[in-house]
């Protein structure tokens, strides 16, 4: 088998196609929820702790000198990073929890037992008859599925 159809056997198999469109809607999502972030949820927080946009919070650990930038530690970038984690971890979670629970619905779901053969019909009446026919009570007599047909 060659390299290319070796690679399109792969590339086209379900599982495949199926992470493809889960990475590329997870990246939009991942755009969303930090637009959410940055733009609904931290302004609010911000003006509550006294007016700080967490995007400008940083340490300054050198200073800018002449044509050199200055060697900044931008930790409320990092903070928002953490808050658009949590964010994306929990509908995630709620995700999983509503398919795990979709799943253990249907696995409790009853299932009948199948219903007997034609041929098995017709054994249990002979059976029934032949206990009959030397007095037992039926529950004494079993039949040997392997020696049937």
């Amino acid at each position: 088998m060659s390299v290319l159809s070796e690679f399109k056997a792969f590339a086209v198999k379900g599982n495949v196609v199926d992470m493809a469109v889960g990475i590329i809607i997870g990246a939009a999502f991942g755009k969303i929820v930090s637009s959410f972030v940055g733009d609904v949820v931290m302004p609010p927080i911000g003006l509550l702790i006294g007016g700080v946009d967490f995007s400008d919070l940083a340490f300054t650990l050198r200073p800018g000198e002449g044509t050199l930038p200055a060697v900044v530690l931008s930790y409320g970038k990092f903070i928002q990073s953490i808050i658009d984690f949590v964010i994306v971890a929990f509908a995630i979670f709620m995700g999983v929890k509503a398919i795990n629970r979709l799943k253990r619905e249907e696995a409790v779901a009853p299932t009948l037992p199948p219903a007997p053969s034609p041929q098995e019909v017709l054994l249990g009446e002979i059976r029934d008859l032949l206990k009959a026919q030397n007095g037992q009570p039926l529950e004494s007599l079993t039949v040997d599925p392997t020696r049937l047909g």
